[in-house]
């Protein structure tokens, strides 16, 4: 055995001596040269390699402080790249003879988003070559904007909406088309926009991660139904974030340090390290790591007046770590991990009403919560912790490149809310239980843990005529979910027997869900060039679903026979079908394009819970009963555009306009009184809207640029129900021509920069953002509210009598406008900055929440005060 181990060792090191060796010593030559912006200060940083198209040797080094680089090359023909993030790329071909000496000094000219490279296609294009609507904000464009997460993206791209739903959770949505907010306890609801980290599967419904954008290359956004390459969960659009790969023969690096201070709240900060490393001649490392401390600004009355400050403090820490292995120019082998946990003490919420804190009350402390205050008894903490695993293999036979990309998540979510009002309103108000009783801590405990595995294959190729990619996709997907409401004390005070089946002593409520989600598929894509001018790009993907749900309730709330039986509903779900796509592009003189297509997109149905019987109404349960499951949603998309490069190619402008065709719409409604959600298919509904978008760099000095959307998007069809007297209402708001909820119908961002060099090698500049968000409704059913019946439980109205009978509340989000600022100066590998950021000190309500259907607690998730910071950067 002793034998063997000393063998192998001695392999793996004549492997490691072969692998690392030089190559034989020769003549040498050299390539040196300075590095400029288009302002003549020096650009550090900046990464060249020399490659000799021959060999495919290559040499690799960056630029230092004044911009300066030299390169040692063996004499023959190279071309020379340099690149760096925010500049368009510069090439070069250049012959170094035997002791010869090339200098190739160049102007970097400022990267207008029209220019960056995407892989929206699974192929690199250029956004104006991409024949649909697409945009790619770089980390550099981001960062100068001050846009920390997916939200703060979503709020400079028009059409494209993330509603802030709480700590973690968030309601993604594309082009008007939203179901309504998806709450913890509809873990069942698909995504109906696909989110992406590099080649990675990570949507995951109201839990999809927000990744850090640290060290992430750019941030694609695919507008309309992007199911033909990228899936169910795509059915109006796609997010992908593409981070920074390994570099072979680069080191370098960045450290970025924050510090900032929340206007009447807490102080934050941040420390982040990325960096690549060679590992040989034939592998690289890369490495990103940061912590950010994120500060509070939520304050929380507790029930004796007293007030906890800053409750929704809370941090955010990860890594990402990838290795790049190519043995020869043909193959490459990617693995890496990806790890992040964001921990928070709080929510964002603004208690407008609380049945156990409120104006109104005569026999309890009367209490006003104003500005960003909140009501609570215990502690509303949120943890998640993500994990990805993934390897990405990559292979060019020559004319055909094969892509392998394997992934497997898991996922913890752990949210604890406190139900003490929601419990109180069951308690006290339905029952008429003592406030010794009602005012028990009452924490529900909402865990959600996901398992997915995903392995993509596909081929990809072409000729100058005609490029297609072709593939297969499967991904394995188990998700449980369970909530558990423990009142401890309520047995005993109360004397109501709690004790169930599967719910302990003093468990109110207890659910246990587990879903299991098989998708397969198999798709095509390709374009033919039928002129110069003229292209068709037709594609098909064929897919499958199954799923199965297994659901058990317990507890008095949720189980009108506790401790007899348990709960159950399962069921199994299954489609299978096709999703096309056509698109025609004709290239107009110049640099413009005019692109139209019809595509389709998809998203599976699903299973409901049932009710909470023992909490629900008589007409709940005629209006909301009897609906086990909700059908699979389509749509139909038709889109026309146009992408052009203006002012002399120091400018572009983009356009397009589209018309959604919506059946079976699934949207999600609250189930009256029954602190239940269930999702009801809408037979018809709409959106059609415009986009628009615009920059421009006119000299070295200033650059600029806005976009911006119209949505008309509403229901065209009316669900009604009929009382055991006959009369017929409408069921939840949903009524032909209400709007849909989630996006406003206007959203506008614009951006400018000016720099100007204050002296030599030293650049200072000045950002402004500027972001509209339109009026918008959280769930379908909130544009029927308005006025809340203070005395609907009669005699065990909490706090009675009261000075009031009806409390009056706007559940229409109001639009706001945001406007942020930021200067600084850079100066060789230096970047030193401070910021302001809502500079107004706006108090945009992001959504509206509520327990009970409004009877127990009305509030608003809330934005960020006014905020100062300063940030520091090196790169190295």
């Amino acid at each position: 055995m002793v034998i063997r181990r000393n063998r192998l060792v001695v392999v793996v090191v004549l492997v490691a001596l072969v692998w690392g060796a030089p190559a034989a010593a020769q003549g040498q030559g050299k390539i040196t040269g300075v590095v400029r912006d288009t302002t003549g200060a020096a650009l550090p940083g900046v990464t060249v390699t020399a490659t000799n198209p021959a060999t495919t040797a290559f040499e690799t080094t960056t630029t230092g402080d004044d911009g300066s680089y030299s390169l040692s090359v063996a004499p023959g023909a190279y071309t020379v790249t340099m690149a760096i993030l925010g500049f368009r790329r510069v090439t070069q071909t250049v012959e170094v003879a035997d002791g010869g000496v090339k200098q190739i000094n160049v102007s970097m000219v400022p990267l207008l988003s029209e220019e960056v490279i995407v892989t929206a296609l699974k192929r690199e294009s250029t956004i104006i070559d991409v024949p649909f609507s697409v945009v790619a904000p770089t980390e550099e464009m981001l960062r100068a904007r001050g846009v920390e997460d997916i939200e703060g993206v979503a709020a400079n791209v028009g059409g494209f909406t993330v509603q802030n739903l709480g700590p973690g959770q968030s309601q993604v949505a594309m082009r008007g088309v939203s179901a309504g907010q998806i709450v913890r306890d509809q873990p069942g609801v698909k995504e109906q926009v696909g989110v992406y980290l590099d080649e990675s599967v990570i949507s995951l419904s109201l839990f999809t991660p927000d990744i850090d954008l640290f060290d992430v290359n750019r941030v694609e956004v695919l507008r309309g139904p992007q199911g033909t390459l990228f899936g169910s969960g795509s059915l109006a659009g796609t997010v992908r974030y593409i981070t920074n790969q390994p570099e072979l023969g680069a080191t370098n690096g960045v450290v970025e340090l924050g510090a900032s201070a929340i206007e009447g709240g807490s102080f934050g900060g941040n420390a982040k390290l990325a960096f690549n490393v060679p590992l040989g001649d034939k592998a690289a490392l890369r490495v990103a790591s940061y912590y950010n401390r994120l500060a509070g600004y939520m304050d929380a009355v507790q029930p004796d007046l007293s007030v906890k400050e800053d409750v929704n403090d809370g941090f955010r820490t990860g890594v990402r770590a990838a290795v790049k292995i190519a043995p020869n120019e043909r193959l490459s082998i990617t693995p890496r991990i990806v790890y992040q946990k964001v921990e928070l003490d709080g929510w964002n919420r603004i208690d407008s009403f609380n049945i156990l804190a409120n104006p109104f009350t005569t026999r309890r402390p009367a209490v006003t919560l104003d500005d960003r205050k909140q009501f609570t008894q215990l502690e509303e903490k949120f943890t998640d912790d993500f994990v990805l695993g993934d390897l990405n293999i990559n292979y060019n036979f020559g004319d055909v490149a094969l892509t392998s990309n394997t992934s497997y998540i898991n996922r913890d979510v752990l949210v604890i809310r406190d139900a003490t009002a929601l419990t109180a309103s069951i308690t006290g108000g339905s029952i008429g239980l003592p406030e010794r009783v009602y005012t028990l801590d009452a924490p529900l405990n909402d865990s959600t843990t996901a398992h997915v595995w995903t392995q993509e294959l596909r081929f990809s190729g072409g000729t100058d005529r005609f490029r297609w990619v072709a593939g297969g996709f499967y991904s394995g997907a188990k998700r449980d979910y369970g909530q558990d409401l423990v009142v401890t004390g309520f047995e005993d005070l109360s004397g109501i027997p709690t004790r169930g089946l599967r719910a302990p002593k003093d468990s109110l409520f207890f659910s246990d869900l587990a879903y299991d989600v098989h998708q397969s598929a198999l798709f095509s894509e390709g374009t033919l060039s039928v002129t110069d001018e003229f292209s068709l790009t037709g594609g098909l993907r064929y897919y499958r679903f199954d799923e199965d749900k297994e659901q058990i309730f317990d507890g008095i709330f949720g189980n009108d026979n506790n401790g007899a039986s348990l709960v159950s509903q399962p069921g199994s779900t299954d489609a299978n079908g096709v999703a096309p796509r056509l698109i025609a592009t004709y290239k107009l003189k110049g640099t413009a394009n005019l692109n139209a297509q019809v595509s389709r997109g998809f998203r599976l149905g699903g299973i409901n819970d049932p009710l909470n019987v023992p909490l629900c109404t008589a007409q709940d349960l005629i209006t909301f009963g009897g609906r086990e499951t909700w059908e699979n949603e389509t749509l139909w998309n038709y889109e026309v555009g146009f992408k052009s490069r203006v002012l002399n190619g120091n400018g572009a402008f983009n356009v397009s306009a589209f018309y959604m065709d919506i059946p079976d719409l699934q949207a999600t409604v609250t189930a009256g009184s029954c602190s239940s959600r269930v999702v009801f298919n809408v037979p018809k509904a709409r959106s059609q809207g415009i986009e628009v978008e615009f920059e421009a760099a006119p000299n070295s000095n200033f650059d600029f640029a806005i976009s911006g959307s119209f949505n008309d998007s509403e229901l065209r069809s009316t669900l009604t129900s009929t009382a055991p007297d006959g009369a017929i209402t409408v069921v939840s708001g949903i009524e032909e021509g209400q709007r849909l909820p989630t996006v406003p119908r206007f959203q506008l961002a614009a951006a400018a920069t000016y720099q100007w060099e204050v002296r030599p090698g030293s650049l200072a500049y000045l950002t402004g953002t500027y972001q509209h968000i339109g009026s918008r409704f959280t769930q379908v059913g909130d544009q029927e509210l308005g006025t809340l019946n203070l005395l609907s439980f009669g005699a065990g109205t909490i706090g009675s009598p009261l000075t009031a009978s009806t409390f009056t509340y706007d559940p229409e989000l109001p639009a706001y406008d945001l406007l942020k600022l930021r200067a600084g100066v850079r100066r060789g590998k230096w970047d030193v900055s401070g910021y302001v950021h809502n500079v107004t000190d706006e108090r945009a309500f992001l959504s509206f929440d509520q327990e009970r259907g409004t009877r127990a607690r009305i509030g608003y998730l809330t934005n960020q005060p006014r905020t100062f910071g300063i940030t520091t950067r090196m790169t190295f």
